[in-house]
Formats: structure tokens, C-alpha cells, sequence
């Protein structure tokens, strides 16, 4: 059954992203108490609905260019299937929606959502235009999930996970580009502008620099969340193989064509799944049970 245009403008398959808010509760050990469980679920439903907010408002403003792409000019307000003006209706009731939802498990949880929401429209509107700081721009909001998972549940972050959480997110962010720009090639800028500032050989660096952040910052806070714990189960440690194996092979699909919507190689890739799952376990019987 084909869903209604209306809801495929929202993108629910990028909700995905939003379980980012359960990395630091869950890295905390909070998930199973129910007090941080629900405020935790309250924080995914708010980040959605602005996320799809969001959406609706990028692909107002990006609809000619949108026409254009390949791909892009399929989406429901390119297409002509959702008007602009149902869609400027629905898209600023969405992000009023998160943003209240938002401020239900925690104030601070709010003002996230608020930050995710004004980082969001300003890459729309002037940072997807500046080289560099549109990959960091995408990489924040990335951050601000994770960081609004957490206000939510009211728990800390450490420095190392924060910086796993950014670098990790600065790579998947880059090989999203650099993957486009192998898909479409010499004609990048009809459909991505800052593209043209870029090269494959640049955007290669930036990939192995994000990568070799994310595996040291990661490795750091594996050995020191496992010192607080002062547990002499070696789960922490070993989570790190799963990690490395999982960082790897993305940037394996990555060479091999694929990448341009990395919640598809994800959902595709059943190595991936695995290794994610197998993180999952390792990582979880170290903070549940140990």
C-alpha cells in the first residue's frame, strides 16, 4: 500500500536517526527504569516531529533545486503532490508540536529540541551554502539528539562520549557526500552547491580523519566508562571490536557506490546488523549485568 504523500514528506524512515536519544541513557544503564524510559521516549516523539517539521520547510525552500535532482525531485512537494501551502501549514504544526513535546520530560530536553530545530533551519537557508561548515552543521544535529536523549533521562555526558558521538556523526555526515558526488558526478551543482567546493580526494581525508577520531575517542571512553563502573568484566573493552568492524564496513559500502542515504545501507546491509546487534549485546552486558 502506497503511503499518502502528506506522510511520505515527513520522512518517517528518517526517524531512525533520532535513536540517538537513547545512547546516553542506555550507555548510563536508566533504559529499564521506567522514570527515564518514558521521558526518554517523550524526547524521540519530540525530535520526530520537529525533524519532520524540518523536512517540509528544507523542501519548501529547496523545491526548484529539488526538481532538478534525480532522486530528490520524486518527494511529494518537487513533485506537485503536496501544495506549498498545506505544506508550509503542516510543517510549522510540526515543529510547534516538537518543540512543546519537548519541554513535557524536561526543560532543558525543550531547549534542545528548540536548538535542533534553529540549526536545522539555518543549514536550510545559509550553512548548506559555506563548504565545511555545512558537514558540521548536519554532524551537530547529530549531537543535539544525542545530547536531548540525555537532558531527558537526566543523566551525564563524559567528554569522550560526546566527542565519539560528533566525530562518528562528522563521518557518516562526509560519506553521505562523498558518496553523492560519485552518483551524480560533474553535474553537483545543480543539485548540492557547496559539491562543487569539494573533491573525492578531500573528502577522502575528512573521511579518515572522523573515522580515527571516532575509533581513539570511542576506544578512551570504552576504558574509562569501564574504570567508573569498576567492573572486571572486559565488555567495554571488547565492544570495541563490533565498532571497528561496524566503521569499516560502512566505509566499505561507501567505496563500492553506496552511501547517499546511509539509513539505506544501514537497513540493506545485514553485516551491519549484525555487527550491531553484536554491539548491543557486548556493550549491554557490560552496563546491565556486570
Amino acid at each position: 500500500m502506497k503511503m499518502p504523500a502528506i506522510l511520505r514528506e515527513a520522512r518517517p524512515k528518517q526517524w531512525a536517526k533520532n535513536v540517538l536519544v537513547l545512547s546516553a541513557p542506555g550507555a548510563a544503564g536508566v533504559l529499564n527504569e521506567w522514570g527515564s524510559a518514558w521521558r526518554t521516549i517523550l524526547a524521540f516523539v519530540a525530535l520526530s516531529l520537529a525533524a519532520s517539521g524540518t523536512y517540509f520547510w528544507n523542501d519548501i525552500l529547496d523545491v526548484e533545486a529539488d526538481r532538478s535532482h534525480p532522486k530528490k525531485r520524486l518527494r511529494p512537494i518537487a513533485a506537485g503532490l503536496v501544495s506549498l501551502p498545506t505544506a508550509r501549514i503542516v510543517g510549522s504544526l510540526l515543529l510547534v508540536a516538537g518543540v512543546a513535546v519537548g519541554f513535557v520530560p524536561d526543560w532543558r530536553c525543550g531547549v534542545a529540541v528548540i536548538t535542533y530545530v534553529v540549526l536545522t533551519v539555518s543549514y536550510s537557508t545559509v550553512l548548506k551554502h559555506q563548504p565545511v561548515l555545512d558537514l558540521i552543521a548536519v554532524a551537530a544535529g547529530f549531537v543535539i539528539r544525542a545530547i536531548a536523549g540525555a537532558e531527558a533521562a537526566g543523566v551525564e555526558m563524559s567528554t569522550w562520549f560526546l566527542l565519539c558521538v560528533s566525530f562518528g556523526a562528522l563521518f557518516i555526515v562526509t560519506g553521505k557526500r562523498y558518496a553523492e558526488m560519485r552518483d551524480i558526478g560533474e553535474d553537483v551543482a545543480s543539485t548540492r552547491a557547496t559539491l562543487t567546493s569539494y573533491s573525492l580526494d578531500y573528502l577522502r581525508m575528512v573521511l579518515a580523519v572522523s573515522l580515527g577520531a571516532t575509533l581513539v575517542s570511542y576506544c578512551t571512553w570504552a576504558f574509562a566508562t569501564k574504570e567508573i563502573s569498576g567492573t572486571s568484566w572486559p565488555s567495554y573493552e571488547l565492544s570495541i571490536v563490533p565498532m571497528l568492524a561496524a566503521l569499516l564496513r560502512y566505509l566499505l559500502a561507501l567505496e563500492q557506490g553506496h552511501g547517499a542515504a546511509p539509513e539505506e545501507v544501514f537497513a540493506s546491509d545485514r553485516t551491519l546488523q549484525i555487527l550491531g546487534v553484536i554491539w548491543v549485546v557486548i556493550f549491554g552486558l557490560g552496563v546491565y549485568v556486570a
